[in-house]
Protein backbone atom coordinates (compact mmCIF):
# COMPACT_ATOMS: atom_id res chain seq x y z
CA UNK A 1 0.00 0.00 0.00
CA UNK A 2 1.30 3.63 -0.78
CA UNK A 3 0.45 6.35 2.03
CA UNK A 4 -1.16 9.71 0.68
CA UNK A 5 -2.48 12.85 1.79
CA UNK A 6 -5.43 15.05 0.52
CA UNK A 7 -5.34 18.72 1.57
CA UNK A 8 -7.21 21.65 1.11
CA UNK A 9 -7.52 25.02 2.00
CA UNK A 10 -7.63 24.46 5.79
CA UNK A 11 -3.67 22.70 5.71
CA UNK A 12 -0.89 24.80 5.41
CA UNK A 13 1.33 25.17 1.78
CA UNK A 14 4.34 23.27 3.33
CA UNK A 15 2.59 20.03 4.51
CA UNK A 16 5.00 17.06 5.24
CA UNK A 17 5.92 14.98 2.24
CA UNK A 18 8.60 12.16 3.93
CA UNK A 19 6.76 8.99 3.16
CA UNK A 20 3.84 10.16 0.32
CA UNK A 21 3.80 8.63 -2.80
CA UNK A 22 0.72 10.80 -3.52
CA UNK A 23 -1.14 13.79 -2.50
CA UNK A 24 -4.73 14.68 -3.59
CA UNK A 25 -5.46 18.77 -3.65
CA UNK A 26 -9.02 20.41 -3.55
CA UNK A 27 -9.21 22.47 -6.41
CA UNK A 28 -12.53 23.49 -6.72
CA UNK A 29 -16.15 23.37 -5.43
CA UNK A 30 -19.46 24.78 -7.14
CA UNK A 31 -19.19 27.04 -9.84
CA UNK A 32 -16.89 29.79 -8.15
CA UNK A 33 -14.66 28.59 -5.16
CA UNK A 34 -11.03 27.55 -6.32
CA UNK A 35 -8.47 26.31 -3.70
CA UNK A 36 -6.30 29.85 -2.56
CA UNK A 37 -3.71 27.53 -1.83
CA UNK A 38 -3.92 25.21 -5.01
CA UNK A 39 -0.13 26.48 -6.91
CA UNK A 40 1.23 26.09 -3.77
CA UNK A 41 0.10 22.92 -2.19
CA UNK A 42 0.39 21.50 -5.86
CA UNK A 43 3.74 22.59 -6.17
CA UNK A 44 5.08 21.32 -2.93
CA UNK A 45 3.73 18.11 -3.78
CA UNK A 46 5.12 18.18 -7.44
CA UNK A 47 8.80 19.25 -5.88
CA UNK A 48 8.34 16.31 -3.59
CA UNK A 49 7.98 14.00 -7.02
CA UNK A 50 4.46 12.33 -5.95
CA UNK A 51 2.19 11.50 -7.87
CA UNK A 52 -0.59 14.63 -7.98
CA UNK A 53 -4.39 14.68 -7.77
CA UNK A 54 -7.04 17.18 -7.92
CA UNK A 55 -10.78 17.23 -6.17
CA UNK A 56 -13.77 19.05 -7.35
CA UNK A 57 -16.64 19.71 -4.53
CA UNK A 58 -19.51 18.70 -6.29
CA UNK A 59 -22.83 20.64 -5.66
CA UNK A 60 -25.93 19.83 -6.99
CA UNK A 61 -27.37 21.08 -10.58
CA UNK A 62 -25.16 22.74 -12.85
CA UNK A 63 -22.85 19.75 -13.86
CA UNK A 64 -21.51 20.80 -16.96
CA UNK A 65 -20.51 24.16 -15.76
CA UNK A 66 -19.25 22.82 -12.58
CA UNK A 67 -17.37 20.20 -14.55
CA UNK A 68 -15.66 23.36 -16.89
CA UNK A 69 -15.14 25.14 -13.91
CA UNK A 70 -13.04 22.49 -12.67
CA UNK A 71 -10.88 21.71 -15.46
CA UNK A 72 -9.92 25.04 -16.24
CA UNK A 73 -8.88 25.49 -12.78
CA UNK A 74 -6.46 22.39 -12.44
CA UNK A 75 -3.05 22.19 -14.21
CA UNK A 76 -3.29 19.82 -17.54
CA UNK A 77 -0.45 17.61 -17.10
CA UNK A 78 -0.43 14.18 -17.92
CA UNK A 79 -0.92 11.80 -14.77
CA UNK A 80 -2.91 14.04 -12.80
CA UNK A 81 -5.56 12.57 -11.29
CA UNK A 82 -9.14 14.24 -11.28
CA UNK A 83 -11.78 13.56 -8.83
CA UNK A 84 -14.83 13.89 -7.60
CA UNK A 85 -15.77 14.76 -4.00
CA UNK A 86 -19.24 14.02 -3.61
CA UNK A 87 -21.04 14.01 -0.17
CA UNK A 88 -23.16 16.25 1.62
CA UNK A 89 -22.47 20.23 0.93
CA UNK A 90 -22.49 22.30 3.51
CA UNK A 91 -26.34 23.69 2.54
CA UNK A 92 -27.21 20.52 3.79
CA UNK A 93 -27.92 19.37 0.19
CA UNK A 94 -25.87 16.92 -2.21
CA UNK A 95 -25.60 15.97 -5.57
CA UNK A 96 -28.42 12.43 -6.76
CA UNK A 97 -26.47 9.75 -7.90
CA UNK A 98 -27.39 10.56 -11.60
CA UNK A 99 -25.84 13.75 -11.01
CA UNK A 100 -22.07 12.37 -10.13
CA UNK A 101 -22.23 9.76 -12.88
CA UNK A 102 -23.15 13.33 -15.22
CA UNK A 103 -20.42 15.06 -13.65
CA UNK A 104 -17.57 12.29 -13.52
CA UNK A 105 -18.66 11.41 -17.51
CA UNK A 106 -18.17 15.72 -18.39
CA UNK A 107 -15.04 15.80 -17.23
CA UNK A 108 -14.09 12.74 -19.03
CA UNK A 109 -14.90 14.37 -21.86
CA UNK A 110 -12.99 17.31 -21.31
CA UNK A 111 -9.89 15.29 -20.11
CA UNK A 112 -10.02 12.38 -22.12
CA UNK A 113 -6.59 12.07 -21.07
CA UNK A 114 -7.05 11.87 -17.21
CA UNK A 115 -7.94 9.57 -14.67
CA UNK A 116 -11.54 10.74 -13.21
CA UNK A 117 -11.85 9.18 -9.84
CA UNK A 118 -15.09 9.48 -7.43
CA UNK A 119 -14.20 10.16 -3.69
CA UNK A 120 -17.29 9.66 -1.17
CA UNK A 121 -17.70 7.85 2.43
CA UNK A 122 -18.95 4.37 2.79
CA UNK A 123 -22.73 5.77 3.68
CA UNK A 124 -22.63 7.23 0.75
CA UNK A 125 -21.60 4.70 -1.51
CA UNK A 126 -23.59 1.93 0.05
CA UNK A 127 -26.85 3.78 0.57
CA UNK A 128 -27.10 7.36 -2.03
CA UNK A 129 -25.02 5.07 -4.62
CA UNK A 130 -27.44 3.67 -6.99
CA UNK A 131 -25.69 2.62 -9.48
CA UNK A 132 -21.85 1.80 -8.64
CA UNK A 133 -20.52 4.34 -11.05
CA UNK A 134 -16.95 5.63 -9.96
CA UNK A 135 -15.47 6.71 -13.71
CA UNK A 136 -11.56 4.94 -13.63
CA UNK A 137 -11.63 3.73 -9.60
CA UNK A 138 -13.45 4.16 -6.25
CA UNK A 139 -11.49 6.79 -3.73
CA UNK A 140 -13.59 5.31 -0.46
CA UNK A 141 -13.38 7.31 2.92
CA UNK A 142 -14.24 4.51 5.57
CA UNK A 143 -12.48 5.38 9.36
CA UNK A 144 -11.17 2.12 9.83
CA UNK A 145 -7.76 -0.11 9.53
CA UNK A 146 -5.73 0.99 6.73
CA UNK A 147 -6.27 -0.83 3.19
CA UNK A 148 -9.48 -2.37 4.93
CA UNK A 149 -12.59 -0.30 4.04
CA UNK A 150 -15.57 -1.99 5.00
CA UNK A 151 -17.29 -2.59 1.35
CA UNK A 152 -17.42 -5.20 -1.45
CA UNK A 153 -16.20 -3.02 -4.35
CA UNK A 154 -12.93 -2.54 -5.87
CA UNK A 155 -11.54 0.41 -4.60
CA UNK A 156 -7.89 2.61 -5.75
CA UNK A 157 -7.63 5.06 -2.78
CA UNK A 158 -9.33 4.23 1.04
CA UNK A 159 -8.53 7.31 3.03
CA UNK A 160 -9.05 5.83 6.75
CA UNK A 161 -8.32 9.17 9.03
CA UNK A 162 -8.65 12.71 9.22
CA UNK A 163 -6.90 12.79 12.39
CA UNK A 164 -4.63 15.13 12.48
CA UNK A 165 -5.35 15.18 8.73
CA UNK A 166 -7.04 13.08 5.98
CA UNK A 167 -4.68 10.07 5.40
CA UNK A 168 -4.76 7.78 2.72
CA UNK A 169 -3.66 4.71 1.09
CA UNK A 170 -3.38 3.53 -2.68
CA UNK A 171 -3.97 -0.16 -3.85
CA UNK A 172 -0.49 -0.10 -5.93
CA UNK A 173 2.66 -2.13 -5.55
CA UNK A 174 4.87 0.92 -5.92
CA UNK A 175 4.77 4.68 -6.94
CA UNK A 176 5.88 3.70 -10.15
CA UNK A 177 2.73 1.46 -11.34
CA UNK A 178 0.24 4.26 -9.56
CA UNK A 179 2.00 7.26 -12.06
CA UNK A 180 1.73 4.79 -15.15
CA UNK A 181 -1.54 3.80 -13.82
CA UNK A 182 -2.83 7.26 -14.02
CA UNK A 183 -0.91 8.46 -16.95
CA UNK A 184 -2.38 5.75 -19.04
CA UNK A 185 -6.02 6.61 -18.53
Amino acid sequence: MLRGIDVSAYQSSSYDTDGLSFVFVKATEGRSYTNPRLADQTKRARDAGLVVGFYHFLWPGNLTAQAEYFVGKVPQERGDILAVDWETTGGGTRAGASEKDRFIREVKELRPDHRVVLYCNRDFWLNADTTSYAGDGLWIADYVTAGKPRIEAAWRFHQYTDDPLDKNVADFPSRSSLAEWARNA
